[in-house]
């Protein structure tokens, strides 16, 4: 189907990034996935090129653009098989934490950086016993004075390597009575003391995207890291976190679109018993349902994207969408990689890496049990 969602300055911004892409990425990725982590020039190159941020406003170092800008990037990065490089995460997820609820004093200190690529952010918000339950969160930040002390762990950080700024979500009110208004936000800049980066995790998929644990001990932040006033960091997260299903959608059905390219080309050379395999019914009839989940998917998702851009109030909505299109990717790579054969299975294939990448997408933002739950209440049951 045609898609409406966007203007002439898209697509130029498109076909730049494409180009970006085939000379600064591609040639890295197979590097990139053996080292388990991007190199730290190519998020300098990104930011040089404007592809950083892109709806960030022109007086803090952005580009101008919205937040289609940014879902033309994550569909290119789909179409090049680069799980890896989180220019999403940055861009989509940890910065608007930043744009939406820092002073002027911290946007101008830290969002020029972030655009520029000489700032890489995470979120570290799960924890070794607590995923989808922040509310359970166990770091905590004291306040001392005009400092707040942190102690505690985080855990599946994504950027955890390479951030320069990590935005941590922890306990400045440990009474239980107030387990949802005693969470506050804080900007920790690598250099400050306490401030741990630990060991880089082995995954099953997204083999470039450096995910490490981090530790904070006695970790001293002034005042004026801290986002917003003391007890809104619950607020804040359940503000943003419907942005950031909405990439995880947005990766999901970019993936599923790309999975089926590749697939839709290699049945048609791949022979059995004398003839391509496309020409099997078995083939055409699975390969019909896969593209039937895909344009189905890419319809609500569209609509979901053109509604989040015009600023309307979408939880249900983002969340089911981070429901169905990981779900749907998933069913999607499964089906398509079984026509790889033995192929399927190596990972100098696309489509395996792009199987193991797809099952992540159903526990990150939130696990899709969660997405449930959220629909249910958002349906009033």
């Amino acid at each position: 189907m045609e898609r409406t969602l966007f203007r002439e300055d898209h697509e130029l911004f498109r076909k730049s990034f494409r180009q970006f892409l085939e000379r600064e990425v591609v040639p890295h990725q197979e590097r990139w996935r053996e080292a388990g982590i991007v190199d730290r020039e190519a998020w300098t190159k990104a930011g040089e090129n404007g592809f950083l941020c892109p709806w960030l406003e022109e007086q803090y170092g952005g580009a101008g653009g919205d937040f289609l800008h940014s879902v033309v990037v994550m569909e290119e990065l789909a179409r090049v098989w680069e799980s890896g490089f989180a220019i999403s995460l940055h861009s989509d997820v940890c910065v608007p934490y930043l744009h939406a609820f820092g002073n002027e004093e911290q946007k101008q200190r830290w969002l020029p950086g972030c655009a520029s690529g000489e700032l890489v952010t995470a979120i570290a918000m799960t924890e070794p016993g607590t995923g989808s339950d922040l509310a359970a969160l166990t770091t905590t930040a004291v306040r001392d004075g005009d400092e707040y002390v942190i102690n505690g762990a985080k855990t599946f950080i994504s950027n955890g390597i390479l951030c320069d700024l990590c935005i941590v979500a922890a306990k400045t009110d440990p009474d239980p009575k107030n387990a949802h208004r005693g969470i506050s936000l804080f900007v920790v800049e690598k250099e400050r003391k306490g401030f741990l980066k630990g060991k880089k995790l082995k995954k099953m998929g997204m083999a470039s995207q450096d995910t490490a644990e981090l530790a904070f001990e006695d970790c001293r932040v002034p005042v004026q890291n801290r986002l917003g006033d003391e007890g809104m960091g619950f607020m804040f997260l359940m503000q943003k976190l419907q942005q950031e299903r909405l990439v995880v959608a947005i990766a999901s059905q970019s993936g599923a679109e790309r999975v089926l390219e590749e697939t839709l080309a290699y049945v048609k050379e791949r022979k059995a018993f004398g003839k391509p395999i496309s020409k099997f019914q078995n083939t055409q009839f699975k390969l019909v349902e896969c593209a039937t989940e895909i344009e189905v998917g890419r319809a609500f998702l569209d609509k979901v994207i053109s509604e989040h851009v015009a600023g309307k109030y979408l939880v249900k909505e983002c969340s089911m969408a981070k429901l169905w299109q990981t779900e749907m990717g998933q069913r999607v790579v499964d089906t398509c990689l079984q026509f790889f054969g033995g192929y399927g299975y190596m990972l100098e294939y696309p489509v395996t890496r792009a199987y193991m990448d797809a099952r992540v997408q159903r526990i990150f933002a939130g696990t899709n049990e969660i997405m449930k739950i959220i629909v249910a209440k958002q349906m009033g049951l």
